[in-house]
């Protein structure tokens, strides 16, 4: 399925045969070589409202019949293209969030949490508080932007059914946690500031919310779908997709397309300047916050061994004081003492208290041996 963009205006809905003999959304310049598209009538709502409401006077082609809304049988549209013409413009949002957002972007990826888990270097325990992170990220992004839906500055770029992640996330958190997982989990530090950020900006700057949308949305559909399968692989999840719905947007069956009609969305918001520049400023502080999370999640990783206990708490491997690590501290408890069972078994997986042990264990013996003698 895909729609047709040019500048600001879609122009048709339509269905192109992908490479492989694959048919995928495509949202495709509708200035290219000439093709003969097909579009059914299960088209979502959001690309009939594009349909009839975004195509202008002389774009629509001469040879498009379409069957009458509500009809159950198929609409059958054609187009002509021409020769690609970029009309790509510096002013564009999209192209000043790319080009103001591209240090941010590199930093980010450059964080030794993001690779590490690119190389699979990722421990399953770290990889379910990252989701745990996401569950709260989302929630808060996904309430403000319900709540500003209809906001004239935000209202183009809502899309719940191909993009919201809550409950694709909320599937994770009962696939690693159970079923009591709301009880098992909590905010952490880093996040709650992620989150308090977007609350804010919800509440008092909607317009803003484009900037945190853009970060997470189109972060997911690019770099997102590549840790989809290094997790995958590297954690030995299920092929069935249990842990990883996160990264799986059953509704786009073209991410790359569905990103270029995303960004021409962006570029047809009625901004002026100044706002452009306030919404590139605060799409790098989405960075940063992302950053701080990815930060607070390699020191709770330092703390754990490359495997944790099923069930229980991850095990500590005797590096550095077990009650500064945040994950522990909520868990033990916020006194100075921690649990002694965790600790006793941190302690029994070092090599010299295992030396030790078997030194006593031998002394102790030989006493038993030279007593019943």
């Amino acid at each position: 399925m895909c729609y047709v963009a040019e500048g600001e205006a879609l122009l048709i809905p339509c269905q192109a045969a992908c490479l492989c003999g694959l048919a995928g959304v495509t949202y495709c310049s509708a200035s290219r070589r000439e093709e003969r598209l097909h579009v059914a009538d299960e088209t979502p709502d959001w690309k009939r409202e594009e349909n009839i409401r975004k195509i202008r006077s002389g774009e629509m082609p001469s040879d498009v019949t379409e069957a009458s809304e509500g009809v159950d049988e198929a609409e059958n549209v054609r187009y002509e293209e021409t020769e690609e013409d970029d009309n790509v413009s510096p002013t564009d949002l999209s192209e000043m969030l790319k080009d103001g957002t591209k240090e941010s972007h590199d930093r980010a990826e450059n964080t030794q949490f993001v690779k590490d888990f690119l190389k699979g270097r990722i421990k399953k325990e770290l990889f379910k508080l990252a989701t745990v992170a996401l569950y709260y990220t989302y929630s808060a992004l996904e309430e403000e932007m319900d709540c500003n839906k209809d906001h004239p500055a935000f209202a183009p770029l809502y899309f719940p059914l191909e993009l919201h992640r809550k409950e694709a996330l909320a599937k994770d958190m009962e696939y690693f946690y159970g079923e009591n997982w709301k009880e098992k989990i909590q905010c952490s530090e880093a996040t709650r500031c992620y989150v308090d950020r977007i609350h804010h900006v919800g509440q008092y700057e909607p317009e803003l919310l484009v900037a945190h949308a853009y970060t997470r949305y189109m972060g997911d559909l690019s770099g997102g779908q590549v840790l989809k399968k290094v997790a995958q692989r590297a954690l030995k999840l299920p092929t069935t997709g249990e842990g990883i719905q996160f990264y799986v947007f059953d509704n786009i069956s073209s991410a790359q397309q569905f990103k270029q009609f995303y960004r021409a969305r962006i570029n047809a918001l009625d901004l002026d300047k100044k706002a452009k520049e306030r919404i590139v400023e605060e799409a790098n502080k989405a960075f940063e916050f992302n950053m701080q999370v990815f930060d607070e999640l390699d020191k709770v990783g330092a703390l754990l061994t490359e495997e944790a206990q099923d069930g229980g708490l991850p095990v500590h491997d005797g590096k550095g004081d077990l009650r500064k690590c945040p994950y522990y501290a909520t868990k033990l408890g916020k006194g100075d003492s921690g649990c002694p069972y965790h600790i006793a078994m941190a302690m029994l997986k070092q090599p010299t208290m295992q030396f030790v042990l078997a030194t006593c264990i031998a002394l102790a013996a030989g006493v038993a041996a030279w007593y019943v003698m």
